[in-house]
């Protein structure tokens, strides 16, 4: 059988293994596993690969060369278990090696001979972002700073999803919610992916409630298994749209488009006229001191998050039960500090 071009792809597929703490993982369930997986990404069975290849791909891993990573000294009966030794542990939190350093430096020579192409506007803050993180030169001091949440948990699971996603492959989620005491799976087909505030959100249809925009936050994912069912695709939401109307990513059901007024002092004020808060933002300045700013937006979470963290510089105008929630909440705040 033919070796799969991109070794980086079975690796994060043994990795998604490696760190499953709810299957047992003997070599022939782990090389049938691998196999699937490459078959769903290239359904083409050339792409499969032997006992040996897998060996050698583990062997790897566990060198110097690869990340060192540590399996766990497990049997179940008479067969060996493979499992990281801390299932905390991932080859995407691991410093790159120079395979992953090799296939990254390709990417953005690639991406590098479309910079100034109008319809790949922003990529120059990508191909940044890539030359910076791939500096070569591990003595120099920084000099540029990107927006990043270093220590986020479930970016291991992002590829997987992304896959998912564009592949339209429905998942077993296990999940812990922050309200709930255990873990529980759910079977879920993915739509889109969405990044608010530094965290990166899966939507799509919870099979059980069959609502269409269920909300998934990846940090709260434990594992990631295949489903074998049909997939049901999107066929009544345009993401695009879904998002135009509000700020973040929590819309209730029944919501509606509100009309909301803030006014602005004047340091703020001035940040506010070159940085809308959202794109139905009008503004104008009713004095020398106070800034007025209209969006049109459906009220949530986030809004609410995001007025409380400009503090004593926004007062909540309109709708008159916003501006109460948020004098509620600030009274709620007071008392932490009486």
């Amino acid at each position: 059988m033919a070796i799969t071009k991109n070794p980086l792809i079975r690796y994060k597929i043994l990795d998604a293994c490696f760190r499953n703490p709810y299957k047992k993982f003997s070599k022939e369930i782990l090389l049938d596993t691998l196999n699937e997986k490459l078959m769903e990404l290239f359904d083409d069975e050339s792409h499969c690969i032997k006992l040996r290849q897998m060996q050698d791909d583990i062997a790897f891993m566990k060198s110097s060369e690869g990340w060192g990573i540590e399996l766990a000294d497990e049997f179940d009966g008479k067969k060996r278990i493979f499992r990281y030794e801390d299932l905390n542990f991932s080859i995407n939190n691991a410093p790159l090696n120079e395979i992953e350093l090799n296939e990254f430096q390709s990417a953005v020579q690639v991406l590098s001979q479309f910079e100034g192409m109008p319809q790949f506007e922003g990529i120059q803050e990508i191909i940044a972002k890539l030359k910076f993180d791939l500096k070569a030169d591990d003595n120099k001091q920084p000099f540029i700073g990107f927006e990043t949440n270093q220590d986020l948990k479930g970016m291991e699971h992002f590829s997987e999803l992304y896959n998912a996603t564009q592949k339209q492959l429905p998942l077993q989620i296990t999940y812990q919610d922050f309200k709930a005491i255990d873990p529980y799976t759910f079977t879920f087909h993915p739509y889109y992916l969405k990044q608010y505030n530094n965290r990166w959100f899966l939507f799509g249809l919870h099979e059980e409630t069959m609502k269409p925009d269920w909300n998934v936050a990846i940090d709260r994912i434990i594992a990631i298994e295949t489903s074998n069912i049909k997939f049901i695709p999107n066929r009544t939401i345009d993401w695009q749209d879904y998002f135009s109307d509000m700020i973040g990513v929590s819309k209730a059901i029944d919501s509606e488009v509100e009309e909301i007024i803030f006014h602005f002092n004047k340091n703020t004020g001035k940040y506010m006229e070159n940085k809308p808060i959202h794109e139905t933002q009008k503004h104008k300045w009713l004095n020398e001191e106070t800034l007025e700013v209209k969006i049109k937006v459906i009220p949530n979470y986030e809004l609410e998050r995001l007025i409380l963290s400009n503090g004593e510089s926004i007062e909540v105008i309109e709708p008159k039960y916003l501006r109460e929630r948020i004098k509620n909440r600030i009274d709620n705040n007071i008392k932490l500090y009486s």
